[in-house]
């Protein structure tokens, strides 16, 4: 059953995180209505042609991605994320920008199980699978929601990777989902990386952010996350390793290779993965 306490418990980290990831990025609807886009080149390619098929965007986080995909690719884009404070930026940026896409502020499992309309693709990325409490349930309601024919499309930080802490010593699980309490919250990544798509340069914004919320990880392994998606019904066509990611940059000595992309340093063993993707498919 999925941890609904913890859930509630990173509602209110993430809204406070949110504030300090935004406070840095300056004038983001200038950014998007100059054509502007965050997609990175792996999912562009995942999604495809996604021109008038509707996308359900799980943990959107404050819609930059929804809109990307909207006003690149011309997907018809719904985003649900559990913090209110992401889903009430999401909207301004909507309208701000002028790019059509629906918000819905809401723990993604009671969505699934209260959404009543299909859609085309499914689409989630970076830093999603850690906050989900139960994997199953996520997959069942994925497969559920995808129309006939639709495809699941996912991008995220791998788990070998995130075994690590700051100092590259091994500190948390591979897989089991076994809950990994902080008080420290959720944090500001966006300061962490010292770089951002919206913008050129970071802003100042809120300095030396200390969340007052605590936070709650789950740690899933790649056999779990797709295992879920096959025990749902879904037919798994695509899976991938990376040995870079995109856009985060948690430990201050990974190299920076550009566009936002950082790869292991140059002392530890460079084919470590550090990001994966994959794509199920509806069987139906």
């Amino acid at each position: 059953m999925p941890d609904k306490a913890r859930h509630e418990i990173n509602r209110l980290s993430w809204n406070e995180g949110t504030k300090a990831h935004n406070s840095h990025k300056g004038d983001q609807a200038a950014f998007f209505r100059a054509g502007g886009s965050t997609l990175f080149a792996e999912e562009r390619g995942l999604l495809g042609d996604v021109a008038g098929e509707t996308l359900l965007h799980l943990q959107c986080n404050c819609g930059q991605d929804s809109l990307s995909i909207a006003s690149h690719l011309g997907a018809i884009v719904t985003g649900v994320d559990i913090s209110d404070e992401a889903i009430r930026f999401a909207r301004q940026l909507s309208r701000d920008s002028g790019i059509q896409a629906s918000y819905t502020r809401a723990d993604i499992y009671d969505f699934f199980a209260t959404a009543s309309e299909g859609y085309d693709n499914i689409f989630s990325s970076y830093g999603v699978l850690c906050w989900l409490s139960d994997l199953a349930a996520w997959g069942r309601g994925i497969a559920r929601l995808l129309n006939p024919g639709g495809r699941f499309i996912l991008v995220d930080f791998h788990p070998a990777f995130t075994m690590f802490d700051r100092d590259w010593q091994l500190k948390h699980n591979y897989m089991g989902g076994l809950a990994y309490e902080f008080e420290s919250g959720v944090g500001d990544y966006v300061a962490w990386t010292g770089s951002t798509a919206e913008i050129d340069a970071l802003l100042p914004g809120i300095c030396d952010f200390r969340n007052p919320c605590p936070g709650v990880e789950f740690q899933w392994g790649i056999a779990e996350v797709a295992s879920a998606l096959i025990d749902a019904g879904l037919r798994l066509s695509h899976l991938a390793e990376y040995n870079y990611c995109n856009g985060f940059k948690p430990i201050a000595d990974m190299v920076n290779l550009g566009g936002r992309r950082y790869a292991m340093p140059a002392h530890l063993p460079q084919n470590t993965p550090l990001m994966f993707s994959l794509v199920a498919e509806s069987n139906r």
